[in-house]
C-alpha cells in the first residue's frame, strides 16, 4: 500500500454503511449494528480504554492496532448514529485554527 491516508476512513465508512441489513452471521459489523447503539458505544468505550493503557504502558504496536480498532468502532457508532464522516470532517475543520481552550469554554456546560 502506497502512503496510505486518512481516506481510508471515508472508504471505510463505505465498505461499513453497506453492511447494514447483511446476514448477521456473515458479518460482524452488521451484528455489532443489529445489537443497538447501546452495544456500539460500549465497544467504542472499550476500544478507547485499550488503545489508552497500551499508550500508558508504551506499547507501541498495541497502540497501532488498538487505534485502528477504536476508529473502526467510532465508524460503526456514526452509522448507528444517523452521523456521516463529511459531518465530522466539517466540524473539525471549523475548530481549525481556534485555541482547543477557548472552543471548549464555548461548549455549553463547560
Amino acid at each position: 500500500m502506497a502512503n496510505p491516508d486518512a481516506t481510508v476512513l471515508d472508504r471505510l465508512f463505505r465498505v461499513l454503511e453497506a453492511r447494514q441489513g447483511v446476514d448477521a452471521a456473515q458479518s460482524y459489523t452488521a451484528k455489532l449494528l443489529q445489537s443497538g447503539r447501546e452495544r456500539v458505544a460500549q465497544k467504542l468505550g472499550e476500544e478507547a480504554l485499550e488503545a489508552a493503557l497500551a499508550a500508558a504502558v508504551g506499547r507501541r504496536a498495541d497502540v497501532v492496532a488498538e487505534s485502528a480498532d477504536l476508529l473502526y468502532h467510532l465508524l460503526v457508532l456514526w452509522i448507528a448514529s444517523g452521523v456521516g464522516p463529511a459531518e465530522v470532517w466539517a466540524e473539525l475543520e471549523r475548530r481549525q485554527g481556534a485555541s482547543g481552550l477557548t472552543e471548549k469554554a464555548a461548549r455549553p456546560g463547560s
